[in-house]
């Protein structure tokens, strides 16, 4: 499955861990907007950037009820670490099973320094207060990310 074959269906649900030990539910969030990104690995370049530019946007995130929940393999311990070197306020969701990921199409073949290999491919989903995936963004420049949908939602 492709992370596009979920445009405009329900969300997966799925039950992950965060970096606290808490317990996240998808239908927990139901009457909210959800930012659901799938990253690669915590503490490496880009997806610093791309956790930094969620955090450094989070109160206009807040203003139009947005949650932020980011998702990877990499352990809560790890996870952790990463969010308090970089003060980021939101769950970051172990998927060390990587169940949740496949079920959104964010696993696939990756190339790097000309070898190809699986991973996490980095996708955003935007999930409406019902439930419903609206938007999927794939192959995101990790820098602009958070802007990018901030300005999604001020053009709809």
């Amino acid at each position: 499955m492709q992370s596009s074959d979920l445009l405009q269906k329900m969300a997966p649900n799925f039950s992950l861990s965060d970096q606290d030990g808490k317990m996240h539910t998808l239908s927990d969030y139901r009457g909210k907007w959800v930012i659901l990104y799938f990253y690669p690995k915590d503490d490496t370049p880009g997806c610093t950037k791309e956790a930094c530019s969620f955090r450094d946007n989070t109160q206009q995130l807040t203003q139009k009820d947005i949650v932020v929940l980011a998702v990877s393999a990499d352990s809560p311990a790890s996870h952790k670490k990463f969010a308090e070197k970089y003060h980021l306020s939101f769950p970051l969701l172990a998927d060390v099973e990587k169940e949740t990921i496949k079920a959104y199409g964010a696993w696939g073949k990756k190339k790097f320094m000309g070898k190809e290999y699986d991973g996490i491919l980095r996708t955003t989903f935007l999930i409406d207060p019902r439930g419903v995936v609206k938007k999927v963004f794939e192959n995101v420049t990790p820098a602009d990310h958070a802007r990018e949908i901030l300005t999604f939602f001020d053009t709809q």
